[in-house]
């Protein structure tokens, strides 16, 4: 994979680099800024080159239109924060505002266009539309840096179609992603031991199908694992439930029997009324749930289980928090994996989404994480074995 430094000497160069900048808001105030202070040292390496830098990126889905609502204007201010230096931020994408900003940008200023996905070719089926917008684009700048890891499973123009137009490299964020992730796919140090969460098994079907030829030890937690106990014949009451995938499951818990790897599954749950903060919660046997009660987290039996499997691994992935860890009264199943992370001698790998989402809001440190990814979707594509289009485009 090409990477900055095959791009030669950048200095007066002009950079379009696509940032993920992907941040959850609360009407324009940043909630989590991980993202963005994750694209700092792109843009800063390319800045130290000497280069003007033109920043792409996306924000929530508007519907291939200009949004207010989605406007990056938060995200150019906290990057400006970030940077200690103005961070012009365009009123269009490939317009009259964007021209005029990247026509006067100079060697060691940051410029950002506004969200590329108010513009439906960004996101579309047709390779011509998609290259159309690319084109225009790459008419702004003289090379293209992909470094928003969280799209780069993604089939679009400013990821895909941009990276044939100019001369492209992956930037240090993707790099880091790249090389971290690859530990983990490719040559993992055993015991191998993967932690997968989240609201539903449907959305990580291929990943559990790849999982269960490469690591020892999968852990599921979160709402997808009453699918899992469903499977097995347990009563899960009003539970998360996917009827449509208990054969599914059925069948992964016999290959894992077959290929010899473990599956850890929660003994007890914390069992609520309702779906709410303040619910009345209970601690049952996993295999006990109450016909009116829904799990909402792993119990603290399984969180000690859990922290125990995760004790002498050699490499850990977790993707997915075992409870809803937003609720104060169901955050601790998700607290133990990540503190048995921290505590594990292995190389350790939070999948971005969510998981990353909890590190931050449960107050964790994240030095104390070998790596934490940016991309949820994108992370899961690479443990799946998918080929990423937005990584093969940067292949020498």
């Amino acid at each position: 994979m090409k990477t900055i430094d095959s791009l030669g000497d950048l200095s007066g160069k002009k950079v379009l680099v696509r940032s993920d900048l992907n941040v959850p808001l609360d009407g324009t105030t940043i909630t989590d800024d991980g993202r963005v202070r994750a694209s700092v040292p792109t843009i800063q390496k390319l800045l130290d080159a000497g280069a003007a830098v033109i920043v792409t990126a996306h924000l929530g889905r508007p519907k291939g239109e200009p949004d207010a609502k989605y406007s990056l204007a938060p995200a150019a201010a906290r990057l400006a924060e970030l940077l200690g230096s103005p961070v012009t931020l365009a009123d269009d994408l490939v317009g009259p505002s964007a021209k005029a900003v990247t026509d006067a940008l100079e060697a060691g200023q940051v410029a950002m266009l506004e969200n590329v996905r108010f513009d439906a070719r960004e996101t579309s089926k047709v390779d011509e539309e998609r290259q159309a917008l690319a084109a225009e684009l790459a008419a702004f700048a003289d090379v293209f840096v992909s470094d928003g890891f969280g799209v780069v499973h993604r089939k679009q123009a400013s990821v895909y179609d941009i990276a044939q137009v100019l001369p492209a490299a992956a930037g240090t964020l993707v790099e880091k992603e790249v090389v971290s992730l690859g530990k983990a796919v490719t040559d993992p140090a055993r015991p191998y031991a993967v932690v997968l969460g989240g609201s539903k098994v449907s959305d990580k079907l291929g990943v559990i199908a790849n999982l269960l030829t490469k690591a020892d030890r999968l852990l599921i937690g979160g709402g997808m694992v009453f699918t899992f106990l469903a499977a097995k014949g347990y009563e899960v009451g009003s539970s998360l439930l996917e009827q449509d995938q208990i054969d599914t499951v059925k069948g992964y818990l016999k290959t894992a029997e077959e290929n010899g790897v473990e599956i850890v599954l929660p003994t007890d749950i914390v069992a609520a009324d309702k779906f709410a903060a303040d619910a009345d919660a209970v601690i049952v046997a996993a295999d006990a749930i109450p016909a009116d009660r829904m799990g909402l987290d792993i119990g603290p039996d399984s969180a000690t289980l859990f922290a125990s499997k995760l004790a002498d691994a050699k490499t850990i992935v977790w993707n997915g928090p075992m409870g809803v860890f937003e609720m104060e009264a169901f955050a601790n199943g998700t607290k133990a994996v990540a503190q048995a992370m921290i505590d594990s001698d292995g190389f350790s790998v939070v999948g971005g989404g969510d998981s990353a989402a909890a590190v931050r809001l449960l107050g964790f440190d994240e030095a104390g994480f070998g790596h934490i990814s940016t991309g949820g979707g994108a992370s899961l594509e690479l443990l799946e074995g998918k080929v990423l289009p937005g990584l093969a485009v940067l292949e020498d």
